[in-house]
């Protein structure tokens, strides 16, 4: 696909083959501001690509290189996710500046932009994730207005389950133990949480397990076709 190239000096050698795709928003009052950042050595941070709202696809970093994005972060067992993933960038003011919804044009060059990334590394649709996901203390990103339900629908996310939903009964600690074996850091539990309802149930983000968060996790983690 057509991609701008702008590039990063914030950038350093992998020490882990990339597994993991990690999706954000930029989270600052405009594209410039954000590009800008990400292309300045004092910004200190980077991505390998930053997708713009009206579809403009930029590339920062070589993906064979460890781009800046992900911070302190956990999943399914890595630390290192910096090493581990390819980062996107996702214009959008984010909940600090006047979060809103993600245009059409630009969902339409993020979906080929992560299959192509999927598809050369081999990379599941369970580790096709969200900032808030890796880092559940720390971030919310990219939100949920982002609509995974178009990457769902082409095999690139894993999707959330709404059909033959059985509650298992766990209880609090039970489901936690689940979360965690589903890839998610717990240390906050109550932000691990509000992470996984941010992803699959986007409509009630409280921060409470009940039946349904437990019977979509369980969904989430039975054998599924992959």
């Amino acid at each position: 696909m057509d991609m701008i190239d702008l590039p990063s000096p914030n950038h350093d050698e992998r020490t882990l083959p990339v597994s993991v795709i990690v999706l954000h928003y930029t989270g600052m009052p405009n594209a410039q501001v954000a590009l800008d950042k990400m292309t300045s050595k004092e910004g200190g941070v980077s991505a390998h690509y930053t997708v713009d709202e009206d579809g403009t696809v930029y590339k920062h970093v070589d993906e064979e290189r460890r781009a800046w994005h992900a911070g302190v972060s956990y999943w399914r067992g890595m630390t290192d996710l910096n090493s581990a993933s390819v980062g996107i960038e996702i214009v959008n003011p984010g909940h600090e500046f006047g979060y809103r919804p993600f245009p059409d044009e630009q969902i339409a060059s993020v979906i080929p932009l992560v299959a192509d990334i999927k598809n050369r590394h081999g990379i599941s649709r369970g580790n096709v994730v969200g900032h808030s996901d890796i880092a559940p203390a720390r971030k919310e990103d990219p939100g949920e207005l982002f609509p995974w339900w178009e990457l769902a629908k082409r095999r690139l996310a894993l999707p959330s389950p709404t059909r033959d939903l059985m509650d298992p009964f766990w209880t609090d600690a039970g489901f936690l133990l689940a979360l965690e074996r589903f890839g998610y850091d717990v240390k906050d539990p109550e932000k691990a949480v509000i992470a996984f309802q941010r992803r699959f149930r986007p409509d009630m983000i409280d921060g409470i397990i009940d039946g349904e968060c437990r019977a979509k996790l369980l969904a989430l983690l039975l054998p599924r076709p992959q």
